[in-house]
């Protein structure tokens, strides 16, 4: 598969970058987040500015965050940087659970994994797996009962 405007950085973790693509992020937490600090971050990934990505699945859990959507362009006609989005609204958060914890340190930490999803069948096994994680990890019976979970079409 070739990708248009292909690049790769690095941080931690190498980072690919293409237009007209789907992502696949995840990142870990360095603690569990309680209730009011999953709904925190949940708040914060749902509210970037519609113009800058759009957001196909979102679910967080006590432990980690994964979500997959696609970037939209920006003024420039290059796209947004991705990582530029999703650090924003981690920092958002992070400050916001740091001012009521009293902890030095956001709870989860900076650097995200994501990955270009390559095709429909890689999308459905992401999406998927995203979707069943609240029930696969025993924290209720059916993902719609989990409040941080958002999909696409589904209010």
């Amino acid at each position: 598969m070739r990708f248009t405007n292909f690049s790769i950085w690095r941080g931690r973790l190498p980072h690919w970058r293409a237009d007209d693509v789907r992502y696949y992020v995840t990142f870990r937490h360095r603690r569990s987040l309680e209730d009011h600090e999953r709904n925190e971050l949940f708040r914060a990934l749902l509210r970037p500015d519609a113009k800058k990505l759009d957001l196909l699945i979102l679910c967080v859990l006590p432990d980690t965050t994964e979500l997959i959507f696609e970037v939209r362009e920006a003024p420039t006609g290059r796209p947004y940087e991705l990582s530029d989005i999703v650090e924003k609204c981690k920092n958002a958060a992070g400050k916001k659970i740091i001012k009521k914890s009293g902890e030095r340190f956001p709870p989860f930490y900076t650097e995200s994994y994501d990955r270009i999803i390559r095709d429909d069948a890689e999308l459905e096994e992401h999406w998927q797996r995203i979707l069943d994680s609240p029930v696969d990890l025993e924290l209720v019976e059916d993902p719609e009962l989990w409040n941080s979970l958002w999909v696409r079409g589904v209010e």
